[in-house]
C-alpha cells in the first residue's frame, strides 16, 4: 500500500482536530495523545486549537479541580500534560525507564558536586513526603523552607571556565516526580501561564507490564499520528528500536510506502483513506503535532526551519494551512497577535488564515505569552 502526502496532511487535519474541532480538552488531549507541558502556556493554547472553549478556565478545571488530565514526566524526559486514563500508560512505558537513568545520574552528580550520598538523598526525600503529608500541597519555594536540604548547592565542573551551580530541589523533585512519588497537581502561583506549579503525593500508579504499556502507547500514537517510521516513533517515545519494533509486533502494525520513501507503519485497520476540508490553525511553540514525527519534510519544508526552531531543536509557533506549516506567528508586547507567512498560499488561505489570527487573539483577550524557547522568527514578529 502507498500513501501520498496529501493523505498524511489530510489525517493530520482530522486526526488532531484542526480540521474541525472538538467538544472538550479532554478531547484535545486524546487526539494527540499528549500535550506539551514543558511551557504551561502550551497546554493551554493547544487545547484551544483544537477544542470549542472560551478562554483558560476549561483548561484549568481540567487540570486542577476535575483532574481528568495530569501533568507528569513522559516520553524523552519531557513534561507532558496527558488523560488521566494514560497516565498509567506512560509511567510503565518511559517514565520509569527515565527515574532509573536520573537516580543514577543525580547520584553520581551530588556525590561529585556536593558529597551527598544515596543514603542522603533518601532522607531527604523521606522529609519531603512528610511535608507534603502535612501541608497537603506546596511549591518548590515552599518545600525549600520546610526542607533545607532542597535549598543546598551543586558545583558542576569545578575549577572549570564552565564551572556551574545547581540547587538540589529542581533535581531531586524531578526525581521523585518520575518514580511516581509526587506530582505536579495544585494550581499554580499566578496565572495560568505560571510555572511555579504546586507539589502533592502522587495518587497510587495501577501496575501494568511494560511491554502491555509499550503496545498500548504506540496503539494510541499511530492511531492519532500513523502513518509514522520506526524513526519517528524512536523519536517521540525515546525508547530503543528494538522496543519499538516489539511495540509494533504487538499491535500487528502494517507496512505502508510512504511518497517521499521510507516505510511507514498504519494500525491494521486503519488504511482506508481520510478526507479533510480546508482548515488553518495558529499552533503554539512546543505542539504536539510539530513535534510529532522526527521526519517532517512533508509537513514543515527544510527552508522554514531555521525560522521557526531555535538551536536546540523546539519549535516556535507555527501557522497552518491544510496540514503543513506555511508560516510562523507571535505577539507584540501589547498582545497583539502578529504573523508572518513563509511562503505563497493564495488569497482563500490567507484569509482563513487571518480568520484563525483573529480566534487565537480573541482567545488570548489581552493576555500576553512569550514562548519559553525563542525562536528567530517569532522574536522578529515582536
Amino acid at each position: 500500500m502507498r500513501m501520498s502526502t496529501a493523505q498524511r496532511r489530510a489525517r493530520l487535519g482530522v486526526r488532531h482536530l484542526l480540521a474541525e474541532r472538538g467538544g472538550s480538552v479532554e478531547e484535545a488531549a486524546q487526539a494527540v495523545v499528549a500535550l506539551h507541558g514543558t511551557d504551561p502556556a502550551t497546554v493551554f493554547l493547544s487545547a484551544a486549537a483544537r477544542a470549542g472553549v472560551k478562554g483558560p478556565e476549561p483548561v484549568e478545571r481540567a487540570l486542577y479541580e476535575d483532574r481528568t488530565l495530569v501533568r507528569m514526566t513522559g516520553m524523552r524526559r519531557t513534561i507532558f500534560v496527558v488523560p488521566r486514563g494514560l497516565a498509567p500508560v506512560v509511567h510503565h512505558s518511559s517514565t520509569l525507564a527515565v527515574a532509573v537513568r536520573e537516580r543514577r545520574l543525580l547520584t553520581r552528580h551530588f556525590e561529585e558536586g556536593g558529597g551527598f550520598d544515596g543514603e542522603w538523598i533518601s532522607r531527604v526525600e523521606a522529609k519531603v513526603l512528610e511535608a507534603l503529608r502535612e501541608h497537603g500541597e506546596a511549591t518548590a519555594a515552599t518545600l525549600g523552607t520546610v526542607v533545607p536540604e532542597l535549598r543546598e548547592q551543586l558545583v558542576y565542573a569545578a575549577g572549570k571556565p564552565y564551572e556551574a551551580r545547581q540547587g538540589v530541589g529542581t533535581r531531586l523533585l524531578f526525581l521523585m516526580a518520575a518514580e511516581g512519588l509526587i506530582v505536579r497537581q495544585g494550581r499554580p502561583s499566578g496565572s495560568w501561564i505560571s510555572g511555579q506549579h504546586r507539589w502533592a503525593p502522587a495518587p497510587e500508579m495501577p501496575p501494568m507490564a511494560v511491554r502491555d504499556a509499550q503496545a498500548e502507547l504506540v496503539r494510541r500514537w499511530l492511531a492519532a499520528y500513523g502513518p509514522g517510521t520506526e524513526g519517528d516513533l524512536k523519536w517521540w517515545t525515546g525508547w530503543s528500536l528494538g522496543d519499538v519494533r516489539k511495540a509494533l509486533g504487538a499491535v500487528g502494525a502494517v507496512e505502508v510506502e510512504l511518497e517521499d520513501g521510507p516505510i511507514g507503519y498504519v494500525l491494521p485497520d486503519d488504511v482506508e483513506a481520510v478526507e479533510s476540508e480546508p482548515w488553518a490553525a495558529f499552533l503554539p511553540a512546543l505542539d504536539p503535532t510539530p513535534m510529532g514525527w522526527q521526519q517532517r519534510d512533508w509537513y514543515l519544508p527544510q527552508a522554514h526551519r531555521a525560522e521557526l526552531f531555535d538551536r536546540s531543536g523546539n519549535v516556535g509557533p507555527t501557522v497552518w494551512w491544510n496540514g503543513a506549516v506555511v508560516g510562523g506567528w507571535g505577539q507584540r508586547a501589547d498582545g497583539e497577535v502578529v504573523w508572518r507567512l513563509l511562503e505563497d498560499v493564495g488569497a482563500d488561505a490567507r484569509q482563513a488564515v487571518e480568520r484563525a489570527a483573529a480566534g487565537v487573539g480573541a482567545w488570548l483577550d489581552g493576555m500576553t505569552v512569550t514562548p519559553r524557547f525563542r525562536t528567530p522568527l517569532e522574536r522578529s514578529l515582536r
